[in-house]
């Protein structure tokens, strides 16, 4: 019997529309959020809060780096926007590209390829293969699909997308994770956009159908809910949409002018941009149209961001200051922001460094009043959680997506050392091969990602011994009392960024016990995919 939970995830789902009425609500939130972040910069920069001046200015760099992406992830909100939907028109020449690689579950393509069979809109199924198994053609052939051997082709995913462009004629071309299933009204939702001979590619909401596998798979999933909402919503409204790399419908002559499909670790990102600079509008259409896999255990998930972190500055050190001079000023800001995420890992590394140096140096950035700063900063925090919460307005399917989200955030953290990597990697550009994630969960020893994470908490309880010693055994009542405000308030941040390390340890620990599943086998397409909402046209 299917739980339930499960059966809920294969409903078509979209977000709401957008009102004027709820835009100006965002608004107002949005101003009095940027003027909490003003009134804490008059009081940052005082005179009489530098200490270190050189650690002063690093800390007031990655403080304001944060606060900066804050106020820009805000101003896109403010451009939040739905498409409305054109009628479907017929008679369009239609492919899906979907891609093979060795060692990927033979059972996992009999799923995928058995529901792009189930499709609504005529069109041809393309299995893009070079895992030199013949089993593999005869389950294309058995799902109506056509074959194509594409063995040895440089670029890996990429790669055989563009060598399957040279190989077929049709004019739109869905690019389909082979881990997605799709639902039969997928192409009746994206094709009516092309109707406008600008439009370039067509993106929708990715789901995922495994989510409840684990900590690490909700997790993975919690990150990315609000992206494919407000965020993608906001950023189609500045006509900056990103494709990403599956459920992605392209025209076939955006491609062409682009140079064919991004080769790299971010190829879905390198393709986006060039597609915007050749002048081609995108559109973010907010559905869940399929439903795929996130990586269930740590390792997993951590290799997947380490692919993304080396792939997303690649597209920052290489393709922004190729192309910047053709995209737009928004085109511009949102590809400088996105590039510039995986510097999460460097900022929370001085984030994490700081109290450190305070208690076994003694030396200080700031000068600052712990009370003050929470005092200054609590407003922030406070109309910072308001816009988070009422953005999930425009969630792709509000039932199972709203929230906390405190998974993801825990996830976010656990990877800063991943997120480092990836920056140090690039700018000694050295790569990384491009890896398909994990499609099953990966059981063994504990990851070596963790070991930063529990070299951070023995740091961290090492210290806090020393500093009981100390104020126990050492200091006078004198230096107690004055020390007493600094020395609480490094504690204060020093417990937060450890207990998101102690709770990131729960998802090591849960890796190394999950049981070993193929996910997709409990999927009965036929009874879960042809229902009234994903049939309708």
């Amino acid at each position: 019997m299917i739980n339930p939970s499960f059966q809920k995830l294969w409903k078509f789902t979209q977000a709401k529309s957008v009102s004027r009425w709820e835009k100006l609500g965002l608004g107002i939130l949005v101003i009095a959020g940027i003027g909490s972040i003003l009134r804490m910069a008059e009081w940052w920069f005082r005179a009489q809060h530098v200490g270190n001046l050189w650690l002063y200015l690093i800390l007031s760099f990655v403080f304001w780096y944060g606060m900066a992406r804050l106020i820009i992830s805000w101003v896109n909100y403010l451009g939040i926007k739905k498409p409305v939907k054109p009628e479907t028109p017929r008679g369009l020449r239609v492919a899906i590209f979907t891609t093979s690689s060795p060692g990927e579950p033979l059972s996992m393509f009999e799923k995928t390829l058995e529901a792009c069979a189930q499709i609504n809109y005529p069109h041809t199924t393309y299995l893009l293969d070079d895992t030199r198994d013949p089993e593999f053609r005869k389950v294309a052939e058995k799902h109506g699909a056509v074959w194509l051997e594409l063995v040895g082709i440089p670029g890996a995913k990429a790669g055989k997308i563009n060598a399957a462009l040279s190989k077929t004629e049709e004019d739109f071309i869905l690019v389909l994770d082979p881990d997605h299933i799709p639902f039969p009204n997928f192409l009746d939702e994206v094709l009516g956009f092309f109707n406008d001979p600008q439009v370039g590619y067509v993106q929708v909401s990715q789901g995922y159908y495994n989510q409840y596998r684990s900590f690490t798979a909700l997790a993975a999933a919690e990150q990315t809910y609000t992206f494919y909402g407000p965020t993608q919503m906001g950023m189609h409204g500045y006509n900056c949409a990103v494709a990403i790399g599956a459920n992605c419908t392209f025209r076939r002559k955006a491609l062409e002018t682009a140079g064919g499909h991004g080769v790299g670790l971010a190829e879905d990102l390198v393709t986006a941009i060039r597609i915007h600079a050749e002048g081609w509008k995108s559109i973010y259409h907010p559905v869940i149209v399929a439903r795929g896999l996130v990586p269930e255990d740590f390792g997993s998930f951590c290799k997947q961001q380490l692919k993304w972190a080396r792939g997303v500055h690649e597209v920052l050190f290489d393709e922004v200051p190729r192309l910047f001079s053709k995209l737009s000023f928004w085109q511009k800001l949102s590809y400088l922001t996105i590039g510039t995420y995986y510097l999460e890992g460097f900022t929370t590394l001085i984030y994490l460094l700081i109290p450190f140096l305070y208690f076994w140096t003694g030396l200080l950035p700031a000068q600052m009043s712990f009370l003050e700063f929470i005092t200054y900063g609590f407003p922030v925090v406070i109309f910072s959680s308001a816009i988070y919460l009422y953005v999930q307005k425009w969630l792709c399917d509000p039932d199972t997506e709203k929230g906390i989200h405190w998974r993801g955030m825990i996830m976010k953290f656990a990877c800063w050392p991943v997120f480092f990597l990836g920056f140090i990697l690039s700018l000694l550009n050295k790569k990384i091969p491009y890896i398909p994630t994990a499609k099953q969960a990966v059981i063994g020893s504990i990851s070596p990602f963790a070991k930063p994470l529990l070299i951070q908490m023995a740091l961290f309880i090492l210290t806090i011994g020393i500093v009981l010693y100390q104020r126990i055994g050492v200091l006078s009542d004198v230096q107690l009392l004055s020390t007493a405000e600094i020395t609480y308030g490094m504690l204060f941040f020093a417990l937060i960024p450890f207990l998101m390390a102690s709770a990131a340890m729960y998802a090591v620990w849960e890796s190394g016990r999950l049981d070993i599943a193929s996910p997709w086998e409990k999927v009965d397409i036929l009874n879960l995919l042809k229902t009234k909402e994903n049939k309708e046209k």
